[in-house]
């Protein structure tokens, strides 16, 4: 069985970016965020729950409809919670479905809330991206057109990177450009060996 490395860092701090390289470099890497998205369309049993916790208006179309989702349990941690005990579950198993059919020694799991949801007990190892505040706020801007207290307040409901840095076992500090990032990667995986 391949050694699972979890692949995490708040919005903006660049773990997509991570996650490519460590492609381009011929690593496996499940995108956990992305599968989730997939995962609720394409799975009946979870699709039927969902619409009983949140409602007919959580699907359009047969589609679900993230902006109503989103709306619905942004400031409603009950709900949010009670909507997570239904999709990770579901995640999860895709994700060791996943795993079985991977022959490299070592595999990427990108997720976001690796630590909230305490995944990094899973891995073999943990690598956390991070990056200034300011600078990940600017990304994010530039990235999703999103205003600077919708970022800060994103950011807010995240674990603080500074409970994060304690826990991870490898740290990407990205704070410069692309080539900086693809050097202190390259540095990770030759500790990671």
């Amino acid at each position: 069985m391949p050694k699972i490395i979890g692949l995490t860092g708040g919005i903006g701090s660049g773990k997509t970016s991570v996650a490519k390289i460590l492609e381009q470099k011929g690593f496996p890497v499940y995108y956990s965020d992305d599968e989730a998205k997939n995962i609720v369309n394409r799975n009946p049993v979870l699709k039927e729950k969902i619409i009983g916790l949140l409602g007919e208006e959580a699907y359009h179309n047969g589609s679900y409809n993230r902006t109503y989702v989103a709306e619905k349990v942004f400031n409603n941690s009950e709900l949010l919670e009670a909507l997570n005990h239904l999709i990770h579950p579901a995640v999860r198993t895709d994700f060791e479905n996943w795993v079985k059919t991977q022959t490299a020694e070592f595999v990427f799991k990108e997720t976001a809330i690796l630590f909230e949801l305490r995944l990094d007990k899973d891995c073999y190892k943990s690598v956390l991206i991070t990056a200034d505040d300011n600078l990940r706020i600017k990304r994010t801007m530039d990235r999703d057109g999103k205003t600077y207290r919708e970022i800060e307040a994103i950011m807010q409901k995240q674990m603080p990177e500074k409970e994060k840095i304690k826990l991870a076992d490898y740290i990407i500090y990205n704070n410069a450009d692309r080539e900086s990032l693809e050097v202190a990667t390259e540095g990770f995986l030759e500790e990671l060996k």
